[in-house]
């Protein structure tokens, strides 16, 4: 006899990039920052730790709300967080879709919408980006059960971007709230967060993972109108995020000129492994991210991604069955770009 509720064991379930716990390789798979973080966040969870934890932290992460309402202009109020982006966007499919209801999101895309709803027992709607990764109205139709859109933007494997003025359209065409992943944003030459303002249906999640090297750390947050965020926090897990997390979070965003060094970095570096992959004959797009997703004509992603992993270098390769498949490479280091461009070449000859 089977306990699981059987739309749980019929799904697939998410598969996390490869996180190879055994030797040595340049790990260019699951964007991650090459770069250590802030010394401020080390000091700040150092001083938390010596604070004891024994007590529970703050259930709303006060101090990190704080601090980013100054950051980016906004009410703390707006804000709510969360044990990584994930949890955000598990938040507020909880809260909104209920079971055999529908939401929808764009293909190819972040695969974890496809298995937020299956695990709500929702229908997914999933509309394809056209050639040039624009959203047709078909994502705007109205559907009755429509409850969420997802919309991950800067978008992942592509690196791509809706702007900020056609994200506002599709969200007032919509008969629903869009959630606005903006998980690479901080890579990008514009976000959606001043939307949230204008429209209430409009919702944007962020995270310290990728732009503040704290993948490890796992924090991420909310903004949304206030109305929206008091019903979400009923939803969340009493303390979903610890204090060390929390301190460090909140330093790491206390340290902008580290973030503005860094970030300048990896834009420098995005812009050297992208005209490099376009001389080794690789069909690159040009990316709003901290990543570079590309496709050889003469060479299979899979094989490519072997050929690499067999040298010590990890991408990913990404296959949307029906839609198109590639490599989706993170920019690391220079040092780490270029033992992978050398790479390429050899086996490309």
């Amino acid at each position: 006899m089977s306990y699981i509720r059987e739309n749980i064991s019929q799904m697939t379930g998410y598969v996390p990039g490869e996180q190879p716990q055994g030797g040595k390789f340049i790990k260019l798979n699951t964007n991650e920052n090459p770069y250590s973080c802030s010394p401020k966040v080390k000091a700040a969870i150092g001083h938390a730790l010596q604070a004891g934890l024994q007590k529970y932290p703050d259930p709303m992460a006060t101090a990190f709300r704080v601090r980013a309402g100054e950051i980016l202009g906004i009410d703390p109020e707006w804000i709510l967080c969360g044990n990584g982006s994930d949890d955000i966007l598990t938040i507020v499919t909880r809260a909104l879709v209920n079971p055999g209801q529908h939401v929808r999101f764009a293909r190819p895309s972040y695969v974890l919408y496809q298995t937020l709803a299956e695990i709500q027992g929702a229908t997914c709607h999933v509309v394809d980006y056209q050639s040039d990764w624009s959203l047709g109205d078909e994502f705007c139709k109205h559907c009755g059960q429509l409850r969420l859109a997802y919309l991950a933007n800067p978008n992942s494997p592509s690196g791509t971007m809706i702007p900020p003025e056609e994200v506002l359209r599709i969200a007032t065409a919509l008969p629903c709230p869009l959630l606005v992943d903006e998980a690479y944003a901080d890579f990008a030459d514009a976000n959606c967060l001043s939307l949230v303002a204008e429209n209430e249906k409009i919702m944007v999640s962020r995270t310290v993972s990728k732009s503040y090297s704290l993948a490890g750390l796992r924090f991420g947050f909310l903004v949304a109108q206030p109305q929206l965020i008091r019903e979400f926090a009923k939803v969340k897990d009493s303390y979903n995020c610890d204090a060390l997390s929390i301190a460090g979070a909140t330093a790491a965003l206390d340290d902008q000129t580290w973030f503005q060094e860094t970030r300048g970095k990896i834009l420098a570096t995005r812009e050297v492994l992208t005209a490099r992959l376009r001389q080794l004959g690789f069909e690159c797009v040009d990316s709003q991210a901290n990543f570079v997703w590309c496709q050889h004509p003469k060479h299979p992603s899979e094989q490519l991604y072997q050929q690499l992993k067999t040298g010590g270098v990890l991408v990913r390769t990404m296959n949307y069955e029906g839609s198109c498949e590639g490599l989706r490479i993170t920019v690391g280091t220079d040092q780490q770009v270029e033992a992978l461009l050398v790479l390429l070449e050899s086996i490309l000859k």
